[in-house]
């Protein structure tokens, strides 16, 4: 009898097809693989079934994250898909989360949402469960599903809107405990990522977005498909950041002499690099103003050095605005200021209506070109705090490739980036608003600290792709391949290559070694195209010729090494070569 465990599997039973030809909306190896390999088919834009040989990978990467949770004193628990908006409206989140969160009415008319994330439904349940300083640190996870209702869902598993996500939830009583916690979180996603097979992969900080917080890292698989931009120190270590928070080494400081505020002439000229050519100066020595305006209606005037952009994500954390967009002329015109020579010269920030943000840049330099609020008209030789006093001075400019590294002076490195996971320090965020409190050892009730950290399983299946494959499809490490060997029969019927194959598939998996026998009996070429696509580390073949010879093939899918084994000894062999390889992935 077979060991039930292993659940060997006939290629002749297997439930999936593998397609020849790449799909023609797959932009990224594991989009192309995961359709062609037969691990997933597409239900509707970002909604995806996975068949069974996704579906093993997919229970094999959810057993490492249990094993690494587990490991650090997480209890899994199981949360609901919907919630009642309540709890939404409870953290503030129902009103300033946008359309990617889908609210909806049940039959009773209760307002109601699919949940994209389970802060919420969280901190409902730790309000009941505990109320002691005895009780914490606390620490909850769960593997399940969430929707979200994204605009753009693309790269297959990479973006989508149902996904299966583990989430985690820590409480804790002070911020020095919650942040000891974190940091043995963030070691568990460094083994996570290593045990499922991933080598490229960075923690770098990030924003906290809508999560809110105020300490957040992700982590990232450098690849060239990812959306995500990140800047990297040289040695890929000392200095790591993504783009919406990165900061540079830049020093500007004024010098030379402060020259006279002179207007000028600039009929037509209106962007920086037409007011540059016309002046006969370079973007850095131009000011460019750009206009914002909030969700609260407030005009933000940010002023910044012209060869530098505005990171939106630095500026809205600036001005603590949950959404910000670019502000309309008439918007501008009713400051005083004039659209395309825009000046704050002469211009006063109102409390709550408008306020400058000055970056660093144009604070730390001398004598520069900016509007003057008339029509054709500049400014030369602006300097803050002469021409203006007013103002915040707060760095939300976008950091450029080859900038200084703030750590090591040398050349940061841009690269693209798959998020795969992120943690979090929520801080009081959501315990403050929800009333998640505990009784300290005075008896004195206070909120809770908390933690969240999630891992997206699809998209982690989909990015060890994106880190494994070659040209011919994935190369699946053996932690959480779908099966350990590939076995193959060429020409079943003759010669006994049937008859022994099906040996040598029974003493696999009678030693523990789950294995997938392609007992078709189909064309060599059409047999090893399939085994590419299946992406199996070992692949054993018999055919006519091996079994003349009293050998059997055996070739290491990633390397495509090759030797023979004797038939009577293969089976023994490659179980020895399947738990040494497994041993590399062991916590």
């Amino acid at each position: 009898m077979w060991n039930n465990e292993v659940n060997p599997m006939k290629m002749s039973r297997l439930f999936g097809m593998r397609i020849k030809e790449d799909p023609a909306e797959a932009t990224t190896a594991s989009h192309k693989f995961l359709i062609r390999g037969g691990y997933a088919r597409q239900v509707s834009a970002g909604i995806f079934t996975l068949l069974p040989m996704g579906k093993r990978i997919n229970d094999k990467i959810e057993a490492i994250i249990r094993e690494e949770m587990n490991r650090v004193d997480g209890q899994e628990v199981l949360m609901p898909v919907v919630s009642p908006a309540d709890l939404w409206m409870e953290s503030g989140r129902y009103e300033t989360v946008g359309a990617e969160l889908l609210r909806f009415k049940d039959r009773n008319d209760k307002a109601m949402v699919l949940n994209m994330t389970h802060e919420e439904a969280c901190c409902q349940i730790a309000r009941t469960e505990i109320n002691s300083y005895k009780q914490l640190p606390m620490m909850v996870y769960q593997l399940q599903t969430k929707y979200r209702d994204e605009a753009r869902p693309r790269a297959g598993l990479l973006r989508v809107r149902e996904f299966t996500m583990k989430d985690a939830y820590s409480f804790h009583t002070t911020p020095e405990d919650l942040d000891q916690y974190y940091w043995r979180v963030h070691e568990a996603y460094e083994r996570i990522f290593r045990r499922v097979g991933m080598t490229h992969v960075v923690s770098i900080l990030s924003n906290t977005g809508m999560m809110g917080g105020s300490v957040s890292h992700e982590f990232m698989l450098l690849a060239d498909c990812g959306e995500d931009n990140i800047f990297l120190s040289p040695d890929g270590k000392s200095y790591k950041a993504n783009r919406e928070v990165a900061v540079s080494g830049l020093k500007f400081e004024k010098s030379g002499e402060e020259l006279p505020l002179e207007q000028v002439m600039t009929p037509g000229k209106k962007t920086i690099e037409e007011v540059g050519e016309f002046l006969g100066v370079s973007a850095d020595r131009t000011g460019k103003a750009v206009f914002y305006s909030t969700d609260q209606g407030e005009l933000i005037f940010v002023l910044i050095r012209g060869d530098f952009e505005v990171n939106e994500c630095k500026l809205k954390n600036a001005v603590k605005a949950n959404d910000i967009k670019f502000a309309t002329d008439d918007q501008i015109r009713a400051i005083g200021a004039v659209p395309g020579y825009a000046s704050p010269v002469g211009l006063k920030e109102i409390p709550g209506k408008c306020r400058f943000i000055i970056d660093p840049s144009i604070a730390g330099s001398s004598n520069l070109v900016v509007g003057a609020n008339a029509p054709d008209t500049h400014y030369k030789n602006f300097n803050y705090g002469r021409d203006l006093t007013e103002g915040t001075i707060v760095d939300v400019a976008c950091v450029r490739p080859g900038d200084p590294c703030p750590v090591t002076g040398e050349p940061l490195v841009f690269k693209h980036g798959i998020e795969i996971g992120n943690i979090f320090q929520l801080g009081l965020k959501y315990s403050k608003s929800m009333k998640v409190n505990f009784l300290d050892k005075d008896g004195k009730s206070k909120p809770m600290w908390m933690g969240c950290y999630g891992i997206g399983v699809g998209r982690t299946l989909a990015s060890v792709i994106e880190d494994n494959h070659d040209d011919y499809g994935p190369i699946w490490p053996i932690s959480i391949a779908p099966y350990h060997v590939n076995l193959l029969a060429l020409q079943p019927g003759k010669d006994g290559v049937g008859e022994k194959a099906e040996e040598i598939y029974q003493e696999l998996n009678k030693l523990g070694i789950e294995t997938l026998y392609d007992d078709r009996g189909e064309k060599a070429g059409f047999a090893f195209n399939d085994a590419d696509l299946l992406g199996i580390p070992f692949r054993v073949i018999v055919t006519p010729k091996s079994m003349a010879a009293g050998v059997a093939e055996v070739r290491t899918r990633a390397s495509r090494d090759t030797e023979m084994i004797p038939l009577d000894q293969v089976a023994a062999v490659v179980a020895e070569k399947v738990r040494a390889e497994l041993a590399k992935y062991a916590d």
